[in-house]
């Protein structure tokens, strides 16, 4: 398809674009309702479902490492295509899943794909929006990340509750979403225009300009926090609704971890208004206030007082990764902005993937409940200290 270069920018471009995020960012959590029926059928500790979910977390993060820049040498298009491709291999594994070791290879396929996705179809969706939509192009690249991940795990726990096939109908729904996502792709215009010789494509590890350093790491701090309780809710979600507050239904498994997600847009809705400088420390501060109703939950074995604990915390997790997603993309040099953005996210990835695998150690010994409210502690005190540290320099400004 041919796009004349005054129309690249047509708002309907970076929504499309948006829309290929959200689909393919679903199908990193589609396994989330169904850890449970997978422990029954092939029998596996709680520590081997956030170990398989780490697999993931490594995935994303050796994409970014290796291949964080890539399109920007290569376009944005190209990166999508592989991408997508990715998430199709990641679901035909589950779909033909008979052990352990398939569902450690759709993971890892996932969490490349998802690692391309992450720096290429955000910088693809900042890049084509008119220059008056940027602000909306930001939200709607956070949206699509946030709520392609939420939508994952309630598609998967509906058709799992209420359709046959639970473990395969959700990866063939998925499959056909990919489809069109794969389609839309072909239509979008490619953003980046090649400059001279093409340099060597070769791994990138942490690439984080020096002029971005200052906005850099309190970003990337509220990100690990932030990352941390969503790996909380998607990996180890299900086995805490189940052993701690008895609650076995896979859709209200799959509304629980969609309802945190399902906050975290809402939050990033808010940051705008908020302001982004004041956005990060308030954010923090909501994420601390979520996981002390979180901890609370699991004291009081209550369910309600979960789901209102995880909106809040999503609340803040919106809140804070908007503001520092959109303050490192804006200072980050156009022609190292897919790599910069890439190592925005090994970072959020990191804390996404350590505690998640520590939870579970810790369950091991300790049970489920215990390990959250160890972990529900960690987060409090790292989010607040995140916090003070950003008011502290805003006091100073």
């Amino acid at each position: 398809m041919i796009v004349r270069a005054e129309d690249v920018r047509a708002p309907g471009w970076f929504a499309a674009a948006a829309g290929v995020f959200a689909i393919g960012m679903a199908g990193t959590t589609l396994p989330t309702p169904l850890y449970g029926l997978y422990r029954e059928q092939i029998g596996f500790s709680e520590l081997m479902v956030t170990i398989v979910f780490a697999v993931y977390a490594v995935g994303v993060i050796a994409a970014l490492l290796v291949a964080g820049d890539f399109s920007d040498i290569l376009g944005r298009r190209p990166i999508l295509f592989v991408a997508l491709g990715l998430s199709v291999l990641s679901a035909v594994c589950f779909l033909c899943e008979g052990g352990l070791p398939l569902l450690f290879a759709g993971r890892l396929l996932s969490g490349f794909s998802a690692g391309l996705l992450s720096g290429t179809a955000t910088a693809a969706v900042l890049e084509l929006a008119p220059p008056d939509r940027k602000p909306t192009a930001a939200l709607a690249a956070t949206a699509a990340n946030m709520g392609g991940l939420g939508c994952g795990p309630l598609l998967s726990g509906l058709l799992a509750e209420y359709a046959p096939w639970p473990l395969r109908l959700p990866y063939a729904v998925h499959i056909g979403l990919l489809t069109i996502a794969l389609a839309v792709t072909l239509a979008l215009p490619e953003t980046v225009t090649p400059r001279g010789p093409r340099p060597r494509l070769r791994p990138q590890g942490m690439v984080v300009p020096k002029e971005t350093r200052a906005v850099f790491v309190p970003a990337g701090l509220a990100a690990f926090a932030g990352f941390s309780v969503l790996g909380l809710f998607t990996a180890v979600a299900p086995g805490f609704l189940a052993e701690t507050l008895h609650e076995d239904n896979l859709a209200v498994v799959g509304a629980v971890v969609f309802s945190v997600f399902c906050a975290s847009t809402i939050g990033q809705s808010l940051t705008r208004r908020v302001g982004t400088q004041r956005a990060l420390p308030v954010g923090c501060l909501v994420l601390t206030a979520g996981m002390g109703l979180v901890a609370a939950s699991l004291a009081a074995e209550s369910l309600p007082v979960l789901v209102v604990g995880a909106i809040v915390a999503g609340l803040g997790q919106g809140l804070a990764f908007r503001a520092a997603l959109g303050s490192v993309g804006e200072v980050a040099p156009e022609d190292r902005r897919g790599a910069t953005i890439s190592a925005f996210f090994v970072v959020a990835y990191t804390g996404i993937s350590l505690p998640v695998v520590g939870v579970g150690a810790l369950a091991t010994g300790i049970g489920l409940r215990g390990a959250g409210l160890v972990f529900a502690g960690c987060v409090i005190v790292l989010a607040a200290g995140v916090a003070a540290l950003l008011l502290r320099r805003l006091a100073r400004r």
